[in-house]
């Protein structure tokens, strides 16, 4: 990767329902949007209960399981006059925290032009590291560059042809 430390190992999930609300131990509402969207780099700007991030990613690896990312907190003032500068598009969603089989799930139900889509991710220590999946967890969609955040600002869910939603919300295989 390049980097030393700061990558980010992680595995993304389709949900479908809403029965990881029932398992929550926490939510807060996210507002993102991207300064940089290309392939190989994103530079983000978060907010995220009164909070402001600043986050630099780079290219993927591993089939989209890990990549390299650099945070940083930022005032909540500096995060809304960054978002003046951010490319067209934004993402508006809620975030759950479970935990289940020693994992923390992060549950983004999203909203706006992105409403119907819900994802889970969990961060691994290694790629090869082991996950018991919960109920809700449903297809891996790992590396699947369509559910970026940053993609899904230029091509939001809502803008899918019905067959594309219809293939996601599917009820997984298995």
């Amino acid at each position: 990767m390049g980097a030393v430390g700061n990558v980010e190992i992680e595995r993304k999930f389709l949900v479908a329902g809403d029965g990881y609300k029932r398992l929550a131990c926490g939510s807060s509402r996210i507002r993102q949007g991207y300064i940089c969207s290309e392939p190989g780099r994103t530079v983000r700007v978060r907010l995220r209960g009164g909070r402001g991030y600043l986050t630099i990613k780079g290219p993927s690896a591993d089939g989209g399981l890990s990549r390299y990312e650099f945070e940083r907190e930022i005032t909540a003032d500096e995060a809304n006059a960054l978002f003046d500068l951010c490319e067209p598009g934004a993402i508006d969603k809620t975030r759950w925290i479970v935990e289940w089989g020693g994992h923390t799930f992060e549950v983004d139900e999203f909203h706006g032009c992105n409403d119907g889509l819900t994802v889970a991710e969990v961060e691994l220590a290694s790629p090869t590291e082991q996950v018991d999946l919960p109920p809700f967890a449903g297809r891996e969609v790992t590396g699947d560059r369509r559910f970026y955040n940053s993609s899904l600002t230029k091509r939001p869910f809502t803008d899918w042809s019905d067959a594309e939603r219809a293939e996601v919300l599917r009820p997984a295989q298995g």
